[in-house]
């Protein structure tokens, strides 16, 4: 097959994969992990709006845009991740989620992250200091400089973006 008689999606990717791979594994360190980002790279860029035939004279931008958002889930994911298993080190083996729970919770905790993330600084912050530090609404006022009532309404905010993703 020649260049002009490919797919324009298989023109895209054979043009284009090696040289992502390489520009993912100096980003992360790691070959598999910039192998799985490059497929989902194309995956989205594929899924998405876009027909490869209609990317435009430089498609390595647009690659690389995608990409970027990927790295960025990326290295959250770790840190959720990483945060989750610090959490549970002290278990027992017998108390320790399995590892297919895991990766679920793990999962949610990715969901969790991306709702907090669409929330008002100040909501977020509200409310993981009512969720994580325990600290009743009248503390976080105090901590804040916010009024009680405020309080319990970012509270509820969250509370209702979390209820309404699940």
């Amino acid at each position: 097959m020649t260049g002009s008689s490919r797919h324009p999606a298989h023109a895209l990717y054979a043009d284009h994969h090696a040289w992502l791979v390489a520009w993912l594994r100096r980003r992360l360190g790691d070959g598999a992990d910039a192998a799985d980002l490059a497929q989902d790279t194309f995956l989205r860029l594929l899924l998405g709006k876009r027909a490869p035939d209609r990317i435009g004279p430089q498609p390595r931008a647009l690659l690389t845009h995608i990409a970027k958002g990927l790295v960025v889930d990326h290295w959250r994911r770790k840190d959720i991740e990483s945060a989750y298993l610090d959490a549970i080190s002290h278990l027992p083996p017998a108390q320790a989620p399995s590892g297919e729970d895991r990766l679920i919770l793990i999962e949610g905790l990715m969901r969790v992250d991306a709702i907090l993330g669409q929330l008002p600084r100040q909501t977020r912050e509200i409310f993981l200091l009512a969720q994580l530090d325990g600290l009743t609404l009248q503390q976080i006022a105090d901590r804040t400089g916010v009024a009680v009532i405020t309080v319990r309404r970012h509270v509820k905010r969250a509370l209702l973006a979390c209820m309404a993703a699940a």
